[in-house]
């Protein structure tokens, strides 16, 4: 039997407008939607209508004065209800059939086709939820036992680090290769954004002579690391490349060097190096494959999307980071990660978007940012978005104590120290928000928030009253990033407190012009709730005010 559509779109036909509208938003979901319009035209009800309706993975009825009176309408709902599919919306006012008077309904009267509608969003999801069951259930017999035996699966990618190669000639290398892969396996564990496979299950493969393909399968592994070691002169030498499991293609190789008069803290610095270099570059590949894939995501890909569109900053990207975070805990509620990354989004438009400072927004903040951390409290990831994100809304001290443990977890993860520059920029410990920096920069080289720290060192530089060089570190945020807004808006308060007026009145056109609607209270409100210390958030907004009320008075 072929599987039926993913929507079925019950509607009267002078709706038809309304339900396109609909039927596309749908589709640019990734859903597969039925709702032919010619097969309605006839007076019988036709077999391939039926054969769509009962096969259809969710049916949603579009409530209007016109199809509460359709008595095909009614019955499509009927057979709907019947079979634990019906998922209806009121585009219209109207009197529904008193027998779905106690089905929820989701009231879409005003909807106009505007993705980021928070009743849409809503709705979206309770449509997702319906047609995800139902694919579940579509899987074979045994697939269905083994998601019983484990309620939660991991949706990481997983990474197998195959035994690296001695091409020394020495045997007393050997060693060194073999600590290598074990040393590598037990860095990027701590990681806690990929699965990576145990020692165990790969040394079995040897060091060559195995089909990728084949390994990957078998160890349920998207990607394979493979490595070799050999002596130069004086320096040893690392080479690693990742191979994607399922086509064989190399996606990344690189070189590492380092001299042999140590060789126990060479080794230690190889690993350091590899898994930063590593670590970052499948985080890419994985955003990259995730932004570009058209729909039916998983809760990774989802949950990636909103990281990478929460990154941006703009007005627009904050706000499809929330569609996308919202869908990410919608389709894995046990998945701690995506949770956290929810938090780190709702606080991201609660801290920018107009209309969204509410304390419903801040509530909602914090309720998500607990839930991530009773699922993961050891990982440091969650810990550091769940961290940031009640920092955001003005719980610094929770903030600071869930940031601590991060680091005191895994001190060598990237992660862990982001949330910590956050906290020693808002309690005005700049040296200390610097070396964390450079934590950050040693350990993730070439990351893809690089605008990000370049504007917090920029920060952290102008608490310490090193003016000249927070402008400079603001200006490699801006080449890094040329539409990131704060950087913009710092630009003019930098070149205000260096006196180079005609620079910040420059800086401002431009942030005007990227942020149509701006308002200096709006700014103001964004500085109050600083991730700056209050003092210092203080001393911005009048800089900055001073700027623009020159431009008005110009």
């Amino acid at each position: 039997m072929l599987a039926g559509p993913d929507i079925f779109l019950s509607y009267n036909r002078e709706d038809a407008e309304r339900a396109k509208q609909f039927a596309q938003a749908f589709e640019g979901e990734g859903f597969d939607v039925w709702w032919d319009v010619a097969l309605r035209s006839g007076e019988a009800y036709d077999q391939v209508t039926e054969d769509a309706l009962r096969k259809s993975k969710a049916v949603v009825v579009l409530w209007s004065p016109r199809s509460v009176v359709s008595r095909w309408v009614r019955a499509e709902a009927t057979l709907a209800d019947r079979n634990k599919v019906l998922v209806p919306a009121t585009i219209e006012p109207c009197d529904r059939p008193i027998m779905f008077e106690l089905t929820q309904t989701a009231e879409l009267s005003h909807w106009d086709g505007d993705p980021f509608d928070r009743a849409w969003q809503a709705f979206l999801a309770d449509v997702q939820g319906f047609v995800e069951r139902a694919r579940a259930k579509e899987e074979p017999v045994a697939a269905q036992s083994i998601a019983a035996a484990a309620p939660f699966e991991d949706p990481r990618p997983g990474l197998a680090i195959m035994p690296f190669v001695n091409r020394s000639g020495q045997a007393t290398d050997d060693l060194f290769a073999e600590g290598m892969a074990e040393d590598l396996i037990a860095a990027l564990s701590m990681n806690r954004e990929l699965r990576v496979i145990s020692n165990s299950a790969t040394r079995s493969y040897g060091e060559s002579g195995y089909d990728v393909r084949q390994v990957g399968s078998e160890l349920g592994a998207k990607y394979l690391l493979e490595g070799n070691i050999r002596r130069v002169g004086d320096n040893m030498r690392v080479t690693a490349q990742l191979v994607e499991a399922g086509s064989g293609e190399i996606l990344w190789t690189q070189r590492f060097d380092r001299p042999l008069a140590d060789m126990a803290a060479l080794q230690e610095d190889m690993v350091v190096d590899v898994a930063a270099h590593l670590g970052v570059q499948v985080n890419k590949i994985e955003v990259e494959r995730a932004l570009r894939k058209p729909g039916n995501l998983t809760a990774w890909e989802s949950m990636l999307r909103a990281s990478a569109l929460g990154l941006a900053q703009t007005i627009q990207s904050l706000q499809e980071s929330l569609v996308e975070s919202r869908r990410a805990v919608q389709l894995a509620p046990e998945f701690g990660l995506a949770h956290a990354q929810l938090a780190m989004n709702l606080s991201g438009n609660y801290w920018q978007v107009p209309g969204f400072r509410t304390e419903e927004i801040r509530e909602e903040v914090y309720q998500a940012a607990r839930q991530a951390i009773k699922l993961d409290s050891e990982n440091p990831k969650v810990l550091v978005l769940a961290a940031q994100a009640v920092c955001l809304t003005g719980r610094w001290k929770e903030g600071q104590r869930w940031a601590e443990r991060a680091v005191e977890i895994n001190p060598d993860l990237e992660a862990s120290h982001v949330a910590m520059v956050m906290v020693c920029n808002y309690f005005n410990r700049p040296q200390e928000a610097l070396e964390h920096l450079d934590a950050i920069r040693r350990l993730a080289p070439r990351s893809g928030d690089a605008h990000i720290r370049a504007v917090q060192r920029a920060g952290a530089l102008y608490m310490a009253g090193r003016y000249e060089e927070a402008l400079e570190a603001n200006r490699t945020a801006m080449m890094t990033a040329p539409e990131f807004p704060f950087a913009v808006k710092d630009m003019v308060i930098y070149n205000e407190k260096l006196g180079r007026r005609e620079e910040a009145l420059e800086a401002l056109a431009e942030l005007k012009a990227m942020w149509p609607g701006l308002t200096l209270e709006h700014v103001g409100r964004m500085h109050k709730g600083s991730v700056l210390n209050p003092t210092i958030a203080d001393e911005y907004q009048a800089l900055f005010a001073t700027v623009w009320n020159a431009a008005e008075g110009a």
